[in-house]
Formats: structure tokens, C-alpha cells, sequence
């Protein structure tokens, strides 16, 4: 598709994602065990809220301002970390960390010493007081159900959902500031991450291991879950290739192949992937597609895919442009997902508008301009 094509549908996504507004946060302290399940999880919807919905928001559009060169969504950025400053910040843990994704990208156009601060406290606080499992993986601790003041532990897990969430940042600012204590933690967690949910009979990744129960829980090929390595782990790449021994940087890429290599097969006819990845029957989701669709077209951008994927890119980009309505809303995002042990617990999670569903197909979209 031509840039003239894209950009109206791109312009569309992004002004929806600022204008998704906010939640009954008071729902939030009322939220079920059965709701929380199905990713009914108030806080988890609109772009207001500082947590990783919105922080993934919040990337997708740092991501086309930076395609345009300017600052023209710095007055948004501002207003959206003030309004979060004076509610009060939640509970640290990982998926808190994602929002300075973005701040620590526009520390210079932000200009403001206060934030700088903010970045630096949160990178100690992941080295050194947020809770490791064995192998020193990074715990993937969460906001509480119903408290976000309060952290879930998930005690001895990791989880897919890391590697964007808390690695990006903590690789970015080790760059930002020659920190090679914080570059190497990132590349551990990088490292930890694949032993753990790779799997070699397909390429693929599962969602987490727990150390406690000595397993994959459910075993599940979950969409987003792999998504977050197929374009994490090429953002991760991009800042990362200087510094990386090249036998660590070849074996990340080779692990992205292998992944992506498997992706290309399981490709739904329109262009998108079922959020069951190995399971036809469930549902195409349409935020970890495009997430996959941004990896890949990064990937041919930066010469580690060939040329034989530029097809499957294309068919995908046609698929996510068939999945914004009219008023730009991304349809068919899959809600908050927590950790599940069968199929039916990932194919049953409702479908919402999502700040993430809107920004990775922001995100794929931009990555598709010439």
C-alpha cells in the first residue's frame, strides 16, 4: 500500500488512541476473579491511566511523531504525565515501568529535570529492588486487582510481556546514559526470557515458566504473548546492535527467525493471526498481529528478513487496514490477558477497544511508509 493510502487510516488510529479518554476506575475495586479472567479489568481501558495499556499507547504515538521529525503530540505528552503526577502514581512493578518507555525517548523535548529524575529512580529500582526469580529473571510483578497501589507478585514467574514492558526501557536508558550495568541487565533478561518460553519443536514462544511449578502453565502459543519478541526484540536490537558481542547478537536474530519463520506459516488467509496461535478456530486478534506485522517489516527494513517476507508483510498490513472502522477504533483487540493454563482461557477473553490495540497498529502502519 502507498503512503498516500496509509496515512489517512494512520491519522484515523492515532486520533482515536488520544481521544479513548478514561474508565470507572471505582468499578476497578468491585472487579471478580471471573471478570478479571475474561480481562475485564476497568483500569485497563481508555489512555488515561499510567500502566502498560496506556504506556504501549503512549510508545505508538512517541513512534509517528517520530516518523514526522517534529514535536507536534509533546503538548499531549506533557498533559498526560502532569494529570498522572498529580493523581498519584501507582504501584511500581513491571508493567508500571512501560510509560518511561516513552518519557526517557523525549527527555530532551520534555526539558524537564523532574523527569530525568523519574527515569533514573525507575532503572535503580528494576536492577536492584524489583523482585528476581531463580536465574535472576525479572519477577513480572503487576498492579493489584482492584488496588493500584497495591502489586500482584506472581511469584517465580516470567512472562512474555516483559521484554516491552520493562527490557526496552531499562536497554534504552542504559544507552541514554553509558550504563553498561543497566545494557547488560537487559541483555540477561533478553537471554533468560528466550531459555525459558522458546520453544525449539516450533520456533515459537509460550506466554511464561513458572520456577515454582517447573512449567510453561498451559503450554499456550498466545498471539500477543509471542508478539511482544516478534517487534520487541527488533526495538531491543535497534538500540542495542553496537554494544551486543555478535555470537549474542546472531543468536537473538536467529531465535526471531525461527519464530517469525513458523509465524509466516501459521498466517490466517486475510493477513492476520489467531490469538490461539497453533488453534484455527480462535478468534484473529488483531493487536498481536500487528505487533507481528511491525517485527517483520522492521526486519526487512534492517536487512535480517529477505525479501520472501515482504508478501506476508504486505497481506498483513491489508488485514489491519480492514480492522479500523470508520471512526479509526482497531477492532477486534483482545482485552488484558492474564496468565492461563488451556486454550479456552485465551480464546474467552473479551474484545474491547484497547490505548494497545490502537498504538501496535499505529505502530505497523508507520512501519509500512515508505
Amino acid at each position: 500500500m502507498t503512503n498516500e493510502q496509509l496515512l489517512p487510516i494512520i491519522h484515523k488510529v492515532m486520533d482515536k488512541l488520544m481521544n479513548l479518554g478514561g474508565a470507572d476506575y471505582d468499578s476497578d475495586k468491585n472487579t471478580s476473579k471471573e471478570q478479571s479472567d475474561q480481562g475485564l479489568i476497568a483500569r485497563d481501558f481508555g489512555i488515561e491511566e499510567w500502566d502498560w495499556p496506556q504506556g504501549v499507547g503512549l510508545y505508538g504515538l512517541y513512534k509517528l511523531q517520530n516518523f514526522y521529525g517534529d514535536n507536534r503530540y509533546l503538548d499531549f505528552f506533557e498533559n498526560w504525565i502532569q494529570n498522572n503526577l498529580k493523581k498519584g502514581l501507582p504501584s511500581r512493578n513491571i508493567n508500571t515501568t512501560t510509560p518511561y518507555l516513552m518519557i526517557c525517548n523525549l527527555l530532551n523535548a520534555l526539558g524537564k529535570p523532574e523527569y530525568e529524575k523519574m527515569c533514573l529512580d525507575q532503572a535503580e529500582w528494576l536492577m536492584h529492588d524489583l523482585p528476581k526469580t531463580r536465574d535472576h529473571g525479572f519477577q513480572h510483578v503487576t498492579t493489584a486487582i482492584g488496588d493500584r497501589n497495591g502489586i500482584k507478585l506472581n511469584d517465580g514467574e516470567i512472562w512474555a510481556d516483559t521484554l516491552f514492558m520493562t527490557v526496552l526501557f531499562l536497554n534504552k536508558m542504559g544507552h541514554l546514559y553509558n550504563r553498561k550495568d543497566w545494557i547488560e541487565e537487559s541483555t540477561r533478561q533478553v537471554l533468560v526470557h528466550i531459555k525459558y518460553l522458546y520453544d525449539k519443536h516450533t520456533g515459537l514462544l509460550y506466554h511464561g515458566w513458572s520456577f515454582p511449578e517447573n512449567s510453561n502453565f498451559g503450554g499456550i502459543f498466545w498471539c500477543r504473548g509471542n508478539s511482544w519478541f516478534t517487534y520487541g526484540i527488533l526495538e531491543y536490537l535497534d538500540v542495542a546492535k553496537d554494544t551486543l558481542d555478535p555470537g549474542v547478537y546472531n543468536y537473538i536474530v536467529d531465535t526471531f527467525k525461527a519464530q517469525v519463520e513458523t509465524l509466516r506459516r501459521l498466517q490466517a488467509p486475510d493477513g492476520l493471526w489467531h490469538t490461539v496461535l497453533t488453534d484455527p478456530t480462535s478468534y484473529e486478534e488483531t493487536s498481536g498481529s500487528a505487533a507481528i506485522t511491525a517485527g517483520i517489516l522492521k526486519a526487512l527494513k534492517l536487512g535480517i528478513l529477505d525479501e520472501s517476507y515482504a508478501a506476508c508483510a504486505e497481506k498483513a498490513v491489508a488485514g489491519l487496514c480492514a480492522q479500523v472502522d470508520e471512526d479509526g477504533t482497531v477492532l477486534n483487540v483482545s482485552a488484558g490477558t492474564g496468565m492461563g493454563y488451556d486454550a479456552d482461557h485465551y480464546k474467552n477473553i473479551v474484545i474491547r477497544p484497547m490505548a494497545y490495540g490502537q498504538s501496535l497498529t499505529l505502530i505497523a502502519l508507520c512501519e509500512a511508509l515508505k
